[in-house]
């Protein structure tokens, strides 16, 4: 088997609601055997993994699949339940996928949903090879495959405290996405709502307190001054200065890195110079800047304790014990280490919810000082530490005591929050007991932490597991009814999306709303340019959605960026889709009209289901099929005939309607009709030469409808936007120079020019000089159509040629030149296969009361040639 092509659909898409990934393969020889073609392969697949046992399939029932299996099926099929299965069994909970035949034998698009990207893409590649090996009867290293993809996963993973947030985010609607691959860095909600957080720390944590809570003494001296219990300290540059330090504060003491985190470089209980020599060199390799600087200060006797404080509150306190081991009278302690290190729960670093004991040169110091070493027998219940910090990143267990805290202790750990300005503080306290006031016991301060780590109250080794991460989005988010999103209106049909997406955006930001818009051409926020290019896909809902000044998004959605990543968000507020007809068959798995439907459809699909909006065309017959069919939300529909007999019923339950009534543009609901403007004072309706820019109109304001701007904001909006390129670039710009007539438009598709036709006509009054061409990837047929189109609109047509997407040159350029050349008219045709001398051509040709069709892909540069020209009259002409 072969795997042609393989990508992560980041969204609602053609196959699923859901983010899923695609996958298409070629089963070469093994479209000649279907399951049942292979004896016992079904028992060898629930030998090996006999969770698969689960999968219900379409059979609806617990072994469904399997029964499948030996019925027979294909090894398409097999491989979407194990790409499943292998996510399921790494810890990734997924049960959603499909399989369809492609319109080529042997090759199928298989489609299961994924937690997260890479190892869902592992996992596709991993059922690949399992499924050849199953046919072939070979070896299935199950456990060397599930390694691999756990360190898929553990590479990509998101840590546990950062999860924490994350899920908790999540779990109250807020969307999440990582911002930077490689790191933590993620933002919660979208555009003005959004927050962003590494780790722990997030976009209000003060950056002086970091820098308090990154020296050690700083931290010492605001919270003595303040009344906190410290212990006694001095800052050391060598190990002459720590024993005079150490002589002075009293035995024992304390080394520690005056920068550092994580218990890195601390030793504690020193009560001798021996020790206080290597605890000082100890601290001095985990120093993290130049300052060389060791901290002594005197040991407090007592219990290590972390206190979790976020948004003012103490949410979490616990209990640490350093990373320590217990005899059972049999084993070592090595031994009794690689026992404890075996717990599923430990990992490396921070990747699980405690972390595995590695025994170093300050485990070695701790066993010696107890008269231990690795090979001893500890008897049955003595206990031999192997740290001497109670930290969870170097071994240690945690138990959780918040219910314990005394209510002075409490307003303690609360009022350091506020004395270094952290929202999300770590406080070490070495106390005795929580459930006595500090000054009332022997107890300290040690240090406060930046970004503290989540394990150890998410998951105690003891105690009751704390939803710190809750606390956190809390935090952020405290209204409980804000998900962080912010209006959405996505939209899509064949022809009109640019001039609708730009239109929605005009109304919107007329209505005093900062927008980002992405479209044919430019991502733009709140009116100004910050990418060029085609941004009708998910990368455009990215780059606008992550923008801080954003208060709503307006989307244009093509058929490619569907097909290729999916929609790039999750839900929009508001879908429109105005209209599907023939455009790019043949691409991607779309090869019929109904096809082409349900790819356009993926974005009303996609509205909210609850306070969504879905703009549909009334006029268009696979809209109405289609578009209604997977409408969620409430359905807005426009025509152009006030009397259309689909929508009596709709209008009768007070559904709304947009038409067209005695020229003008009105909304109606049930029995009342509310007039919003002048369809002729509406510049891009052309008077109503152009009635499919009224279509847009209304498309444009059902969604602002939808948003609830009000009518006299709708109105200002249509009626402040202009047919130009500076308000609709390269979509039917309409000047005259010097008495020729020139209509710049992108329509590359026989319903583009079907629509444009009347318009044409309309402006028209002597000859029609027509510059075309289409992107290569249309169909035969769909060229030479668009060519016959050409020659019913036009009297002289100059087909140029600048996107062959994979076809030999010249070749679009001719379909297009014998299509208009055999549609039976007049017209003349001739091909220039540069867009530049095809349009200086037709300039060239032009005289006074001609009209130019220039439908080209350089705009500016099309527009700046015909500033200033001058073109012959008829008089001129005849003088020459």
């Amino acid at each position: 088997m072969q795997i042609l092509e393989q990508r992560a659909l980041r969204g609602p898409n053609y196959y699923s609601r859901y983010r899923a990934i695609y996958m298409r393969l070629d089963i070469e020889d093994l479209e000649r055997k279907p399951s049942d073609k292979v004896p016992g392969i079904a028992e060898r697949l629930e030998t090996l993994i006999p969770s698969i046992h689960e999968h219900r399939c379409s059979v609806g029932e617990p072994g469904g699949f399997l029964q499948r299996v030996r019925n027979g099926t294909f090894a398409g099929h097999m491989v979407e339940h194990l790409a499943i299965e292998l996510q399921n069994l790494v810890g990734f909970s997924v049960g959603y996928g499909k399989t369809v035949d492609s319109y080529e034998k042997g090759i199928y698009n298989v489609v299961y949903r994924y937690r997260d990207e890479a190892t869902g893409l592992a996992a596709g590649e991993a059922a690949v090879r399992i499924v050849r090996n199953l046919y072939d009867n070979k070896d299935v290293d199950l456990a060397g495959i599930l390694s691999k993809l756990k360190e898929v996963r553990d590479a990509h993973a998101l840590g546990p405290s950062t999860g924490s947030i994350v899920d908790a985010a999540r779990a109250r609607n807020i969307p999440a996405n990582n911002l930077t691959e490689g790191t933590s860095y993620t933002q919660l909600g979208h555009g003005v709502k959004q927050r962003r957080f590494q780790a722990t720390v997030t976009d209000a944590s003060a950056i002086i307190g970091h820098s308090i809570a990154d020296d050690k003494e700083w931290t010492k001296q605001i919270l003595s001054d303040a009344g906190v219990p410290v212990p006694r300290g001095q800052v050391c540059y060598s190990v002459e200065d720590a024993q005079e330090a150490a002589d002075w504060i009293g035995w024992p003491v304390v080394t520690k890195p005056l920068s550092g985190n994580h218990g890195r470089g601390v030793t504690t209980d020193i009560a001798n110079a021996e020790d206080l020599k290597a605890g000082f060199e100890a601290a001095l390799a985990r120093v993290r800047d130049s300052s060389g600087a060791v901290i002594v200060e005197s040991y407090i006797k007592g219990e290590d304790h972390r206190m979790l404080v976020i948004g003012g509150k103490l949410v979490a306190a616990a209990r640490r014990r350093p990373a320590h081991v217990t005899g059972d009278g049999k084993n070592t302690i090595q031994q009794l280490i690689d026992i404890e290190n075996s717990d599923p729960r430990r990992g490396v670093g921070h990747e699980n919810l405690l972390t595995q004991i590695d025994v170093d040169v300050q485990t070695h110091r701790m066993l010696e000082q107890a008269g231990h070493r690795l090979d001893t027998v500890l008897p049955q219940g003595e206990i031999a530490l192997l740290k001497s910090t109670a930290n969870i990143s170097t071994g240690g267990t945690a138990t959780d005591l918040t219910d314990e805290v005394h209510p002075e202790v409490k307003f303690a750990m609360e009022r350091i929050g506020r004395l270094v300005g952290l929202d999300i503080i770590g406080i070490d306290l070495l106390a005795e007991t929580l459930s006595v006031p500090l000054d009332k016991q022997s107890a300290g301060v040690v240090e406060v932490n930046a970004g503290p780590g989540f394990r150890m109250h998410m998951a105690p080794t003891h105690g009751t597991p704390r939803p710190v991460g809750q606390c956190v989005v809390d935090m952020l988010f405290p209204d409980p009814t804000d998900n962080g999103r912010i209006p959405i209106t996505a939209i899509t049909g064949t022809n009109g999306k640019t001039t609708t997406t730009r239109l929605t955006t005009h109304i919107l930001r007329q209505a005093g709303h900062s927008v980002g818009m992405g479209c044919t051409g430019t991502v733009e926020i709140d009116n100004n340019v910050i990418l060029r290019g085609d941004y009708s896909g998910p990368a455009a809902a990215l780059a606008v959605l992550r923008e801080p000044t954003v208060q709503h998004a307006v989307l244009e959605v093509a058929r490619g960026g569907i097909m290729r990543r999916g929609l790039g968000f999750d839900e929009c507020d508001v879908g429109v889709l105005l209209n599907i007809a023939s455009d790019h068959l043949g691409e991607r798995e779309i090869h019929t009209l109904e096809e082409l439907a349900r790819c356009k459809t993926v974005v009303v699909d996609a509205v909210k289901q609850d306070g969504g909006y879905c703009v549909l065309n009334a006029d268009d017959p696979m809209v109405m099929e289609h578009g209604t069919y997977w409408a969620r939300g409430e359905i807005i529909y426009f025509t152009m005939n006030p009397d259309n007999p689909a929508l009596s019923e709709h209008l009768g339950n007070l559904g709304m309607v947009l038409t067209v009534k005695n020229g003008k543009i009105v909304l109606l609901r049930g029995k009342v009709t509310v007039e919003i403007v002048e369809v002729n004072d509406v510049p891009i309706a052309f008077e109503g030469h152009a009635p499919f820019n009224v279509q847009n109109a209304m498309a444009a304001a059902g969604a602002a409808i939808a948003h609830g701007i009000e009518i006299d904001d709708i109105r200002a909006g249509l009626l402040t936007f202009h047919p130009t390129p500076a308000q609709m670039p390269g979509r039917t710009n309409y000047f005259e120079a010097d008495g020729v007539k020139c209509l710049i438009d992108y329509g590359h598709n026989v319903p583009a020019l079907q629509a444009l036709e009347p318009l044409v006509n309309g402006l028209a009054t002597q000859r029609k000089i027509g510059v075309a061409t289409a992107p290569g990837n249309r169909r035969d047929e769909d060229l030479a159509a668009l060519g016959a189109q050409l020659a019913r609109m036009c009297d002289q047509i100059y087909v140029y040629e600048t996107d062959a997407r994979g076809r030999q040159t010249g070749e679009t350029a001719k379909l297009i030149h014998d299509g208009a050349a055999g549609a039976g008219t007049p017209a003349h045709v001739e091909t220039i296969l540069s867009e530049q001398e095809a349009v200086a051509k037709a300039i060239s040709a032009a005289q006074a009361g001609d009209f130019l069709l220039l439908l080209v892909d350089d705009i500016e540069g099309t527009t700046e040639r015909l500033k200033g020209r001058s073109f012959p009259t008829q008089a001129d002409l005849a003088r020459t």
